[in-house]
């Protein structure tokens, strides 16, 4: 009788406050994926230059400086672009990971008491 109980209680907690934690977990998990790739962050500062290098071209119009110093400029502009780019597919691959990696865990999650049960008669009917 007592083995009941357990498995009832065991049913209950596994079907309602388990599996309402994993899932604040898993959202915690989401969030820090996002937050540690900065993925908002450089979604906003996605055409700044790369590391805020820029060249000034100083006083006066020389227009071969003022080239150069345009130049310089869009070309930093696209090497962060390109660098941010990376980092925000990488970002993305990693939350979709995430994803797939705990929607498989919920179906484990989900159908774990059935493989014990599974196993369990299993194992008795090849002890006997």
């Amino acid at each position: 009788m007592g083995i009941l109980i357990f498995a009832k209680n065991y049913l209950v907690w596994h079907y309602s406050q388990a599996l309402q934690e994993g899932i604040v977990i898993w959202k915690n998990f989401l969030w820090f994926v996002s937050q540690f790739f900065s993925l908002g962050l450089l979604l906003r500062t996605l055409i700044q230059p790369w590391r805020r290098l820029r060249e000034y071209a100083g006083r006066g119009f020389d227009p071969q400086k003022f080239l150069e110093t345009l130049f310089i400029n869009v070309m930093m502009r696209f090497v962060g672009f390109v660098i941010r780019t990376i980092a925000i597919f990488i970002g993305l691959a990693a939350e979709l990971l995430a994803i797939i990696v705990g929607i498989m865990i919920f179906a484990v999650w989900l159908a774990f008491p059935f493989f014990i049960i599974l196993f369990l008669s299993r194992g008795v009917m090849i002890f006997f």
